[in-house]
């Protein structure tokens, strides 16, 4: 659940679980290598999706931060513990189109809430959506530690000294999440060399869809906004992230890490935080920050990010209970815990 947290007071967007996205993922396939894997979860109470969302995964393949191919999920209003998913692709401008406009590439899909998973094959695509392990590692007691949230409502004011704020616990070991997966050719996602791509959540509110959240790099979304920036900054589009936030994310890096306003500028620009988009190169091995793979500590990777390497490492492994087949995510626990 990297990008927890990204709603109001440390919640979800809207006090909605079922809008928070939660993390994307991107790497090869196991089985194909000219083939690409995208997960995007969310809920982490691995229920049932909002039946007036659009839940969207946008791929940017020219460079530009403008969506090129749109994914759009949009789910039915539950029923006696059921659920269907419907999947469209988009292109061009319909891409861009806040509807789930394009081709219905998979119909009715029955949703999965139990440990066998209904995987569907639609001509090149593979899809599964549904509850599954979350394989998200994270120690929530030690970055409340780390951040002394008492009392607070954002990860912004670290505390540093010389005593680990670490438990060594993994706060997700028995978790859920709600999964989307699509795996298809990489070929499609026409790379040059690389993908940008984003999540985003969109609700219907007053008969027009508004943005309520959205994912690219893990934790990014959760640790660099406050409460006076989340919910405009999660309906901004990325294309106008550097020029809207860099002056914001400048300001936290001096907080968090005592960074200059130069070495702030010099490692977003190293990372290309902003903007706030997960890069993959298909052509070259999946490790964060080219795609994502479930055994990368992206907590590590944020905390030396914000702190300037002044926080020792949580020392936690990933979860071993990944698959190297479809859906990839593992089997759900009989009971979801977590944070």
């Amino acid at each position: 659940m990297s990008n927890h947290f990204t709603g109001l007071s440390l919640g979800p967007p809207l006090g909605d679980q079922r809008l928070d996205l939660c993390d994307l993922y991107a790497f090869q396939s196991p089985v194909d290598k000219n083939r690409t894997v995208i997960i995007l979860n969310a809920n982490p109470t691995a229920d049932a999706l909002h039946p007036d969302a659009i839940y969207r995964l946008n791929i940017d393949n020219d460079g530009d931060y403008l969506t090129d191919i749109a994914f759009s999920y949009v789910f039915s209003v539950p029923q006696n513990g059921r659920q269907t998913v419907n999947v469209f692709v988009a292109t061009g401008s319909e891409a861009r189109s806040v509807d789930a406009l394009g081709t219905k590439i998979i119909a009715e899909a029955e949703v999965s809430f139990g440990p066998v998973p209904n995987i569907i094959t639609s001509d090149h695509y593979t899809f599964f959506a549904g509850s599954r392990s979350d394989a998200f590692f994270f120690d929530f007691d030690g970055i409340k530690n780390l951040f002394d949230t008492r009392g607070k409502r954002n990860f912004t004011e670290p505390h540093l000294g010389g005593r680990s704020p670490w438990t060594g616990v993994d706060s997700n070991t028995e978790a859920n999440v709600f999964s989307i997966v699509i795996e298809l050719p990489t070929s499609e996602l026409a790379p040059k060399p690389e993908i940008h791509m984003w999540g985003r959540c969109s609700v219907r509110r007053d008969g027009k869809f508004i943005h309520v959240d959205r994912a690219g790099h893990p934790s990014v979304s959760s640790f660099f906004n406050t409460d006076d920036t989340k919910e405009a900054y999660n309906a901004s589009e990325p294309v106008s992230d550097r020029e809207r936030w860099l002056e914001q994310f400048v300001h936290l890096l001096g907080h968090t890490g005592s960074y200059t306003r130069e070495e702030a500028i010099a490692a977003i620009d190293k990372e290309r935080t902003l903007p706030d988009v997960l890069s993959f190169d298909p052509s070259k091995p999946a490790k964060y920050p080219n795609g994502r793979l479930f055994t990368d500590d992206v907590i590590d990777y944020r905390i030396a990010f914000l702190t300037k390497s002044q926080c020792p490492p949580t020392g936690l492994k990933p979860h071993t209970d990944i698959l190297d087949e479809f859906p990839y995510m593992g089997t759900p626990h009989s009971k979801s815990g977590g944070a």
